[in-house]
């Protein structure tokens, strides 16, 4: 039996130390703040309460596996989960709008060929086709196994099959997926769709590379699915799983360093000066932290090595409260997309010296009881992507944004000024002092191509007995790549370096 030091409460950090607890180690999880989850939080005032994280779950089966590992009660057991359907709504600036359903092409196709014309729907439906062949090339590689050795082959590879475009005499591919959406889509509503799912992971569309097709494709083929209560009640059920199985939590740990020993991790030093000493370290923290943890953690030549240059992207998120009951016909998410996405890419890259342009907008509107102090009432989250690096201390760029959301906000809630009780403004400020990131930037999920500025590094590191878990490390953000990640961590310390993932 091993000691086993884990830094930080998020999903991927617990969804390891579940994993490596049924494997007979003993495991103590160290998280800085008063709780768990990580991102996944909840705000709570007059009987309203409100996801701060992510508030959708897509590709359950990463949580599903993880509770059939762990013991012998199914997520069913432990949280109920609801498709969402339909998955979408989509405002745009035209006017038009449509509702994709879930999980069905049959159903996207005829609702797209309704509301856009006639052509649409299979201009769409043959993209899906075209993301499923990225998606099998690139499932494995960058979900279930750790980051291959020579990972530069999915670096410089693009497993999109993207059409051939001729123009000019020459021919051409969409090589990001902006071009996708431009060179294959041929409406900028379909575009729209497709470059508001990839700006939703934090990612400029313009620059991400084609095999950003996978991130429609997943929610596509897999679903939407909420979970009653809230994303907060995975977090509850994943933290009371470890619990069950004799994991060990410190709330208020605040560990300041990685102990080193005979060239290897040998645990944690707290801010106190105290010493918890372990025969592995896992570390769910972002790597700027990660980096001031130990001057060991430089990476190793021919290592991933994170994009520093980047502006990183954060969540902006209006949380309201509202007088009168939801609507009987409410859809859950509704997307408003902006006049022109320009402005906003724009600010997503340099936000110095701008204040916010009107930014694409997701509006939740869960019907959930649990949610709201009485059927009278409605609760109601707004976000938006935004680059963490902005002026978010200064009031005026907080009203500025908070402005834009609450007019986009007017195309999903009817007669939404009139029925504001209160409302929370939440900046990339608050993920920071709740999760420690830098900026409270938030990290997208791993991709392909795109000379690896997608990929993160991987879960084990240069120091031996040191491992990355979550998402800043491989697969990357997201629900189901930080599930993945804690499988991949707790597989290379059962199994050792030989260890490729699950069959």
């Amino acid at each position: 039996m091993a000691r086993i030091a884990v830094i930080g409460a998020g999903m991927g950090a617990m969804a390891a130390a579940a994993r490596l607890a049924v494997a007979g180690h003993r495991v103590v999880v160290y998280e800085r703040s008063d709780t768990y989850g990580g991102a996944v939080r909840r705000f709570e005032r007059d009987g309203f309460r409100f996801d701060t994280g992510p508030g959708l779950l897509p590709l359950p089966a990463v949580w599903r596996d993880l509770f059939v590992k762990t013991g012998k009660e199914p997520l069913e057991s432990c949280v109920e989960l609801v498709q969402v359907d339909p998955a979408s709504h989509h405002v745009f600036p035209d006017g038009t709008r449509v509702s994709l359903p879930n999980a069905s092409r049959a159903g996207v196709v005829a609702a797209l060929d309704e509301a856009l014309g006639k052509g649409a729907g299979e201009r769409w439906g043959d993209f899906l086709v075209r993301a499923r062949e990225t998606w099998d090339r690139t499932r494995r590689p960058l979900l279930e196994e750790p980051l291959w050795p020579n990972w530069r082959v999915l670096a410089d590879k693009e497993p999109y099959p993207a059409l051939e475009r001729k123009r000019l005499l020459r021919t051409r591919k969409a090589a990001t997926a902006a071009q996708i959406g431009a060179w294959e889509l041929g409406d900028e509503r379909l575009a729209a769709l497709l470059e508001s799912c990839v700006l939703g992971h934090g990612l400029d569309p313009r620059t991400a590379p084609a095999s950003a097709a996978v991130l429609p494709y997943m929610e596509h083929a897999f679903g939407v699915w909420y979970v009653r209560g809230g994303i907060r009640e995975l977090a509850r059920a994943v933290y009371e799983r470890c619990v069950a199985r004799k994991v060990e939590f410190v709330f208020g740990a605040e560990v300041t360093g990685i102990v080193e020993k005979d060239g290897r991790a040998a645990g944690v030093e707290f801010s106190d000066g105290t010493v918890a000493e372990a025969d592995h370290v896992v570390a769910g923290v972002d790597p700027a932290r990660l980096r001031g943890l130990t001057e060991h953690l430089l990476d190793a030549d021919g290592d991933v090595r994170a994009d520093t240059a980047t502006v990183r992207p954060g969540r902006f998120t209006v949380l309201l409260a509202l007088r009168g009951a939801r609507e009987a016909d409410a859809v859950h998410r509704t997307v408003i997309h902006p006049p022109a996405p320009g402005p906003e890419l724009d600010f997503l890259r340099s936000p110095d010296g701008d204040l916010p342009p009107r930014p694409t907008v997701t509006v939740l509107r869960p019907d959930d009881p649990s949610l709201v102090p009485d059927g009278a009432h409605e609760a109601v989250v707004l976000s938006a992507v935004v680059p963490a690096e902005a002026a978010w201390e200064d009031e005026g760029t907080v009203r500025r944004c908070t402005d834009h959301l609450l007019q986009a906000a007017g195309g999903a809630v009817p007669q939404l000024p009139e029925r504001i009780l209160w409302h929370e403004v939440r900046t990339p400020g608050h993920t920071e002092d709740e999760t420690g990131a830098r900026f409270g930037a938030v990290p997208a999920p791993a991709l392909a191509a795109g000379a690896g500025r997608l990929l993160h590094p991987g879960n084990a590191t240069a120091l031996p007995g040191l491992y990355r878990v979550g998402g800043w490390s491989h697969p990357g953000g997201g629900l189901p790549h930080a599930g993945m990640s804690g499988a991949l961590v707790a597989g290379l310390i059962v199994e050792g370096p030989e260890f490729r993932g699950s069959q």
